[in-house]
């Protein structure tokens, strides 16, 4: 659905991810590797956006569960409005929670992780919160990658109510990442995918530490997931990456596709669609050279058919119609 958000329906399981529609504005930030550490005022969410996916993805009925990978405003913006419409429960990362705090959710709305839980989202189905890292290096661009979480919920803005949303103020990056790798246990038998929104090749291997507690190394810690899991191998890897990364995971994964996430940009608006077709020719070499499927999305809002044959694409004609896209 755009950047990294996606849309899961398990039967009677409805999941957003991330779930960022606003599209804050590249004016409103400043300062930083990645210009974004700063903004000049504060923010609100755009509810109205969000209230149109929310409704042609059915509503209330359509959405029962909100994950949030990381904290930074591309990704948890706009969960608290999520929350608040569809009455979902969240989970991600303890500032992802205090945000929503911050938003008027209930503390007992949100679910902070960590890296290394295991949780039965419903029948057959378990989700295992894997400790993971965001893009870009300590030097580079250090307050968008270096791990950080908020102490307390955000003050909003005393004459808007909204909040800073640079990576250096109220929209840190939650400790880093929060990856997740979902095993599905079918009729047909058994099928899993790894999905993370962010990554860095600089420190897969490096432990996340963060006041002074050890929360392993990413690639240490997909290992773990995996070997807990009782899975040597996935069947799609959905992810944020490019051919640096996918040198280092999939040796571990293994995976028999991969679905691309995070390479359209953050400023263009949602309405407009895909502008510019997914390419990564080095990722794609490489993936080929391991076998591994490449899966290309086409325009916002494409659905996929997973499960244990595989992943093909489905018609998804009205809810494209009803969000003025083609229906290519």
């Amino acid at each position: 659905m755009s950047i990294t958000n996606m849309y899961y329906e398990i039967g009677s399981l409805h999941i957003v991810t991330d779930g960022y529609f606003t599209r804050l504005p590249e004016k409103l930030f400043y300062a930083g590797g990645g210009n974004v550490d700063s903004t000049h005022e504060s923010a609100t969410p755009d509810v109205a956006a969000v209230k149109r996916v929310f409704t042609a993805l059915g509503g209330a009925s359509g959405v029962n569960l909100l994950l949030t990978g990381h904290s930074h405003f591309d990704h948890s913006f706009d969960t608290p409005t999520w929350s608040r419409l569809s009455g979902a429960r969240i989970i991600g990362s303890k500032t992802t929670c205090l945000q929503a705090i911050a938003s008027e959710i209930p503390a007992s709305k949100c679910t902070p992780v960590y890296g290394g839980e295991k949780l039965s989202l419903a029948d057959g189905v378990t989700m295992y919160v894997v400790r993971w890292n965001h893009s870009g290096d300590p030097v580079r661009n250090a307050l968008q990658h270096n791990p950080a979480e908020l102490a307390q919920p955000p003050k909003p803005d005393p004459r808007t109510g909204g909040f800073r949303a640079g990576v250096a103020e109220d929209y840190p990056n939650g400790g880093g990442n929060r990856a997740f790798l979902f095993v599905v246990d079918g009729p047909g038998g058994r099928y899993s995918w790894f999905f993370h929104n962010s990554a860095s090749a600089a420190d897969l291997d490096v432990p996340i530490v963060l006041d002074g507690k050890n929360y392993g190394a990413p690639i240490e810690n997909l290992k773990a997931a995996m070997k807990d899991a009782g899975v040597a191998s996935v069947d799609l890897w959905i992810g944020a990456a490019r051919a640096d990364v996918a040198h280092r995971v999939v040796p571990v994964l293994a995976p028999r596709a991969f679905l691309p996430v995070h390479w359209d940009g953050l400023w263009g608006a949602f309405e407009a669609g895909v502008t510019t077709p997914y390419a990564d020719t080095a990722l794609a070499d490489f993936l080929a050279s391991a076998n591994v499927r490449v899966v290309t999305p086409l325009q916002y809002m494409d659905k996929w058919r997973f499960d244990r044959s595989g992943i093909r694409a489905i018609p998804n004609d009205d809810v494209k119609k009803a969000l003025g896209f083609s229906s290519r």
